[in-house]
């Protein structure tokens, strides 16, 4: 085949002429191939085709697909957070028929029921996340009214996720209380009791991707359930429990001062809201939990329909919810499953991977819960360090292994790689040795 140039005339290539060789080197459809090459010889002629190249390869690096967790941040937000097996099949499923009747029914109705008995509340329902969940919390139950917010959470989360610009959203008036660092009981009923002030809601917003420390004090779930209006509690990363019922030996010590949700019901949160990928382990989506009726004023609210997730999501959180009753959670959700690995487990591994790819050492690691999970907590752990930045390559790698680096050598943590993906390491390694 004749690769293309600007001919002696000085007229560009043919667009399809230079698409149809892309398409020896690139498998993406035609249609994409043509526009690189539309787009290269407008603006290099002379170069169209290593521009073109340029564009094929850069958007196929682009494509999501499948990567190894390497960095030992079990949540990582660029990776996707909690990692989750889609198991579906090309068939329709029940969504929204009452199986029973053969009527329409509510795609909230079974997960909802499964979520609740889960966090020992009297109802529930999934939106499509946990920013999701505390707009309608809001909006549902405090609109045109003023909602109360201790001035120590009135906080920013990643995506710009501002409490204050969502209370606006909902169409509440924020009603800051207390001080930055110190909010007592007393503030909130000053508030609640202040003239010209309609407060229909307490919002208390769990700073979970930071920790403030030093002359510091909040006002815990049970004193605020003592108000005259209820207590909305955005928890933030999704702990059901803090005894981890699920798990066969205590609940770990980097979880002692995360918020759970059954705990925070117990203490009189009238709802509670989380994040289905963070320490649930779940699809991303938000859950709402707590009293019936105000969970059923939020699945009423005109927002509910926008926000509701598909039935791809409603089908895993069935899943989650199901393990985690059956106390299979270690088994069969794969955050607890690299959350509860034991370092003997790593470190037989670890030598085992450096042992075959001939480079590399063991070293002792510490892994992070991530996606503002417990932070400042980490996790005991075993990786495999090399000398120098190997980023690129390991990105590169036929299978993209995400790793870290610092002090110019190259991490790899085995708490969140897959032992499945042990082999796909060792073949990496081994190229990196050559």
């Amino acid at each position: 085949m004749n690769r293309v140039s600007v001919d002696t005339a000085g007229r560009p290539p043919s667009v399809d002429a230079l698409a149809r060789e892309l398409s020896l080197s690139h498998s993406l459809p035609h249609a994409l191939l043509v526009d690189f090459a539309r787009r290269a010889i407008a603006e290099k002629p002379s170069e169209a085709k290593k521009l073109a190249d340029k564009l094929a390869d850069d958007f196929e690096q682009s494509l999501l697909r499948d990567v190894i967790n390497a960095t030992g941040v079990l949540l990582h937000t660029n990776l996707g957070r909690a990692p989750v097996a889609m198991q579906t099949s090309n068939r329709a499923s029940n969504l929204e028929l009452n199986m029973a009747t053969g009527e329409r029914g509510s795609r909230q109705a079974t997960v909802g029921k499964l979520l609740a008995l889960l966090c020992g509340a009297e109802s529930a329902i999934v939106v499509n996340n946990n920013a999701a969940a505390v707009l309608l919390v809001v909006a549902a139950l405090a609109n045109s009214r003023d909602v109360a917010v201790s001035r120590g959470e009135s906080v920013e989360i990643g995506g710009n996720f501002r409490i204050p610009e969502v209370t606006e959203q909902s169409g509440a008036r924020l009603v800051d209380v207390g001080t930055t660092n110190r909010t007592r009981l007393r503030d909130y009923k000053k508030a609640i009791d202040k003239r010209g002030n309609d407060i229909a809601l307490v919002l208390k917003v769990h700073p979970s991707n930071y920790r403030v420390s030093g002359f510091v004090e909040d006002t815990p779930v049970r004193e605020l359930a003592t108000l005259s209006v209820p207590v909305a509690v955005d928890i933030g990363s999704g702990l059901i429990d803090n005894t981890c019922p699920w798990l066969e030996s205590r609940a770990p010590s980097w979880l002692s001062n995360e918020p759970a949700a059954r705990q925070s019901i117990n203490d009189g949160a009238a709802l509670v809201m989380f994040s289905g990928d963070k320490l649930f382990g779940g699809p991303q989506c938000g859950v709402i939990i707590g009293r019936a009726d105000l969970v059923e004023a939020c699945a009423q609210h005109p927002l509910a329909r926008a926000l509701r997730p598909g039935s791809t999501t409603m089908l895993a959180m069935q899943s989650l919810a199901m393990s985690y009753l059956g106390r299979t959670a270690t088994r069969d959700i794969a955050f607890w499953k690299m959350a509860t690995i034991s370092t003997s487990d790593l470190q037989s591994r670890a030598e085992k991977i450096v042992t075959a790819a001939k480079t590399g050492e063991v070293c002792a690691l510490d892994s992070i819960p991530g996606a503002g999970s417990a932070p400042g907590a980490t996790i005991a752990s075993i990786g495999i360090v090399i000398n120098g930045d190997y980023l690129t390559r390991l990105r590169m790698n036929e299978t993209p292994i995400i790793a870290r680096v610092k002090d110019d050598k190259t991490f790899l943590d085995l708490r969140t790689i897959q032992p499945d993906d042990d082999e796909i390491v060792v073949q990496a390694l081994r190229q990196l040795a050559e």
